[in-house]
């Protein structure tokens, strides 16, 4: 009988830590990434992660997610806005290899966090959790790896619509460039029919820009909260 009370006691307890991990878990979540506006994944401290127990694995779905984005999406994308941005129609013809490669390193990109987002999604599946903990986690996960994973992926055809606008309009002026004169930043097309055409391509190289200030201020809404 002794054997049986003390066997039962060490159930209790066990029992017992894993609710206090697991309302310590919820209380972080809660207080420190949901509660806070725009995207937020602090970093626990030794004392909290401990007192997570295993569910700080789970915490560490969110955090793997969110480091792999910065490091193979968020650091290049500024390169490559670095490397494709647009100064002045007339550098256009010069600077095509440039957009080139700007235009192929977003493939690379969306590559990149279809994979980080597959790795997350498969890895949250997999995740074993009771029902006041799910419920949390949950609202967690998609402000931290959903939301901004597909606020990403809108950018992605904005910029490549412009990069290929971008692309055609120093095409265009290079084969007309005996009908174009290029002084500094300003531009004098000769021929009225040239004239025409290239004012229509700019026209919606602007209008495709329009698009990309919408989809990143989208995105800064994400980040910042509002």
């Amino acid at each position: 009988m002794s054997l049986l009370v003390a066997f039962s006691l060490v159930l209790v307890a066990c029992g017992n830590k894993e609710a206090e991990q697991r309302k310590a878990f919820i209380s972080f979540l809660q207080t420190r990434v949901l509660d806070k506006p725009g995207l937020r994944v602090p970093v626990p401290t030794a004392e909290e992660k401990a007192s997570f127990g295993d569910y700080a694995q789970h915490y560490a779905v969110i955090t793997d997610f969110n480091e792999g984005m910065n490091k193979s999406v968020s650091q290049p994308m500024t390169q490559i806005m670095a490397k494709g941005a647009l100064r002045s129609i007339a550098d256009l013809p010069a600077r095509r290899d440039d957009l080139k490669a700007a235009k192929d390193g977003l493939g690379g990109l969306r590559t990149a966090l279809d994979q980080q987002s597959a790795r997350a999604d498969a890895a949250h599946a997999q995740l074993k959790q009771p029902d006041d903990l799910k419920q949390v986690y949950d609202k967690a996960y998609a402000k931290t790896v959903t939301t901004p994973s597909a606020t990403f992926k809108e950018v992605f055809p904005a910029l490549d619509t412009v990069f290929d606008s971008a692309l055609a309009i120093g095409d265009f002026m290079e084969k007309n460039k005996s009908k174009i004169q290029i002084s500094g930043s300003s531009v004098a097309v000769t021929d009225p029919t040239v004239q025409a055409e290239l004012n229509k391509m700019l026209q919606q190289l602007n209008g495709q820009s329009a698009a990309i200030n919408a989809a990143q201020q989208k995105m800064q809404a994400v980040v910042r909260g509002g």
